[in-house]
C-alpha cells in the first residue's frame, strides 16, 4: 500500500480517536462530577438534618466544633448562588468543595445555617454519625439499646447492631484502636463499604455499616461513555464508508456507460484518495478496451480495403487466362496471380502480426541473446535482396561487448526486418545501421539517404495503415502495418521508437531504444 494514503487513513483514524477519548473524557468527568456533589449531599444529608432539628447542636454535640469545625451562621450566605439559596431554603443539603475538603451547609430549624467542614467526608460523616450513635446509646439502659440501634440507623441512615457471636469479631488491630478511642474506622478497599465500630461505657461492641462510598466507574456511567463511544466510531465510520460507496458508485457508473457503447467515459480520479488507484486503473483499461475497439474498427476497414485490390487483380487474371491466345500469355497471367496470392499471404501475416501485438500482446519468451548477430543477419538479408543497396551496420566504441540483452529474437529480428526494408524501399542508395549499447539500454538507428519523412507525419507514419501518399505498386508500396509493429514490438520490450531525420544521409533515421536488461517477473 502506498504511504501516502496509509498516512491519511492513520490521520484520520488517529484524529477520531483523539477526538473519542476527548469527549469521553469530558463526559465522564461531566458526569462524575455531577454524580459526586449529588452523592456528598445525600450522604451527608441524614447527619445535617439530625442537626438541624436538634435544640442545641453544638451544646448537645460540643465535639463537632473541634473536630470538624461546626458552626451556626446568621444572616445570608453571599457565597452562595441564587439556586444554592433556594434549596437552603427549601431545607436541602448544600455541599461544596473547598480548600479544607468539603463544605456542608443545612438550614437548622432555628433558621441558622449549619456549617461543617469535613477532611475525607466518607470517613468524617461516617464517624460523626457513629459518634452520635454512641453518645446517646451511652445515655440508655441495656435493654433499651437494641431498639434505639433500629431507630438511629434509620434516621442516620446507617445500619447499627450490636457484635454477637453470628457476627465475626473485629480483628485485634481494630480492637486496639476501639480501646484507645472507643471507635474504630474499617475498610477494606476504597470502594468498599466502611465498618465503624464503636465501644459503650459497660464494654458492649456495636457495628455501624455505612452505605457505599462514591464509585467513579459505575456501570451506568461507563455503559453511557462506552456508548457514546461507540456512536461517534459508527457516525466516522458511516462517513467514511458513504464517501467510499459513492466513489464507488461513481466507479460502476462509469461501467455501466461504457457497457452501453459510451466508450469515452472516465472515472473522475480526484473524487477521493481511497479509490484513486482504484480509479486511474479503471481509465487505464477503459483507454485499452477504447484503442482495442478503434483499431479493430480501423482494422476492418483497412483489411476490407487492402484485400480488395489483390482480389480484383487476380479476378482480372483468371478472365484473362481463359483469353490468353497461347501459352506464354497462360504462363504470364498465372505468374501475376501466384504473386497476388503472395501478396494476399503477406498481407493476412501482417495483421495477424499486428493483432496479436495490439489485443494483449504476445507471450514474451525473453532470453538472453546477441542483438549484433540479430543486425548483421538482418543486414545481410536485405542485402541479397537489393545488391544495388549499400546496406552497412556500425558498432559505437566498446557496444558489441554490451550486445547480450535479454530480448524475444523472434521479435527483435522483425522488428529490424521491417525498418530495414523499409529503408531500403525508399534510400537512394545508402542504408546504415547504426548500433550503441551500454550497461542500462540498447538503442539501435536505421538511416538512409532517402527522401525523409516530413516532421509533422513523424508520428503518423507509426499509425496502423497510415502512409504518407495513396500509391503502392508491388515494388514500392507497403501495407501499413510495419512501422505500427515495429513499435508495438519495443512496446513489448518495455522500449520505444521513434523517427528523426539523419544528420549525415539526410533521409529518415528510425531509432528503437530498450532497456538492456529486464525486470524479473
Amino acid at each position: 500500500m502506498p504511504l501516502a494514503p496509509f498516512l491519511n487513513m492513520f490521520g484520520r483514524l488517529l484524529l477520531v480517536a483523539v477526538i473519542i477519548l476527548a469527549l469521553c473524557a469530558g463526559l465522564f468527568t461531566g458526569l462524575n462530577a455531577v454524580r459526586e456533589k449529588d452523592w456528598k449531599e445525600h450522604y451527608a444529608g441524614p447527619l445535617m438534618d439530625w442537626l438541624a432539628v436538634a435544640p442545641h447542636p453544638l451544646a448537645s454535640y460540643p465535639w463537632l466544633d473541634a473536630l470538624y469545625n461546626l458552626n451556626l451562621l446568621a444572616g445570608p450566605q453571599t457565597d452562595l448562588t441564587p439556586v444554592e439559596e433556594e434549596r437552603l431554603a427549601y431545607g436541602q443539603v448544600v455541599a461544596s468543595n473547598s480548600g479544607l475538603g468539603v463544605r456542608v451547609r443545612r438550614l437548622a430549624e432555628s433558621g441558622d445555617v449549619l456549617d461543617a467542614t469535613f477532611r475525607d467526608l466518607y470517613r468524617d460523616v461516617g464517624e460523626a454519625s457513629a459518634l452520635i450513635v454512641l453518645t446517646h446509646l451511652n445515655q440508655l439502659l441495656p435493654q433499651d439499646r437494641l431498639a434505639a440501634m433500629e431507630s438511629l440507623g434509620v434516621e442516620l441512615g446507617l445500619e447499627v447492631q450490636p457484635v454477637t457471636e453470628d457476627i465475626s469479631a473485629p480483628e485485634a488491630m481494630t480492637l486496639e484502636r476501639l480501646v484507645e478511642r472507643g471507635l474504630a474506622f474499617v475498610q477494606s478497599e476504597s470502594s468498599d463499604a466502611a465498618r465503624i465500630y464503636i465501644r459503650l461505657n459497660d464494654g458492649t461492641v456495636a457495628q455501624i455499616q455505612l452505605p457505599d462510598p462514591f464509585r467513579p466507574m459505575a456501570w451506568p456511567v461507563v455503559l453511557l461513555v462506552f456508548c457514546v463511544a461507540a456512536g461517534i466510531a459508527g457516525v466516522f465510520l458511516f462517513l467514511l464508508l458513504s464517501g467510499v460507496d459513492r466513489n464507488l458508485r461513481a466507479v460502476e457508473s462509469v461501467a455501466v456507460r461504457i457497457a452501453r457503447g459510451e466508450l469515452e467515459a472516465r472515472v473522475d480520479t480526484r473524487r477521493g484518495a481511497l479509490v484513486r488507484r482504484l480509479g486511474r486503473s479503471f481509465n487505464g483499461m477503459a483507454d485499452q478496451i477504447q484503442r482495442l475497439v478503434e483499431v479493430q474498427r480501423e482494422m476492418i476497414h483497412a483489411v476490407s480495403h487492402e484485400l480488395r485490390t489483390p482480389v480484383a487483380r487476380i479476378r482480372f487474371g483468371v478472365q484473362m487466362i481463359e483469353d490468353s491466345p497461347d501459352e506464354a500469355s497462360m504462363n504470364k497471367q498465372l505468374a501475376g496471380i501466384d504473386s497476388d496470392i503472395q501478396e494476399l499471404d503477406e498481407l493476412i501475416d501482417e495483421i495477424l502480426t499486428y493483432a496479436r501485438l495490439e489485443q494483449g500482446g504476445p507471450i514474451m519468451s525473453f532470453q538472453e541473446a546477441s542483438v549484433p548477430d540479430i543486425v548483421r543477419q538482418v543486414v545481410e538479408e536485405q542485402q541479397r535482396l537489393r545488391p544495388n543497396m549499400g546496406f552497412k551496420a556500425e558498432f559505437v566504441g566498446d557496444s558489441e561487448s554490451w550486445g547480450l540483452s535479454d530480448i524475444e529474437p523472434r521479435y527483435i529480428h522483425r522488428a529490424l526486418q521491417n525498418l530495414v526494408g523499409n529503408a531500403g524501399r525508399y534510400a537512394s542508395g545508402q542504408i546504415r545501421v547504426r548500433c550503441q549499447f551500454d550497461e542500462q539500454t540498447c538503442r539501435i538507428d536505421v538511416e538512409d539517404d532517402g527522401p525523409g519523412i516530413p516532421e509533422g507525419d513523424w508520428e503518423k507514419v507509426f499509425t496502423a495503415f497510415a502512409r504518407l501518399d495513396d500509391s503502392r505498386t508491388r515494388t514500392s508500396g507497403g501495407y501499413g502495418l510495419g512501422l505500427s509493429i515495429v513499435r508495438r514490438i519495443l512496446y513489448w520490450h518495455g522500449g520505444q521508437a521513434f523517427v528523426t531525420r539523419s544528420p549525415d544521409l539526410g533521409g529518415a533515421a528510425f531509432s528503437l531504444v530498450w532497456p538492456r536488461r529486464q525486470p524479473e517477473s
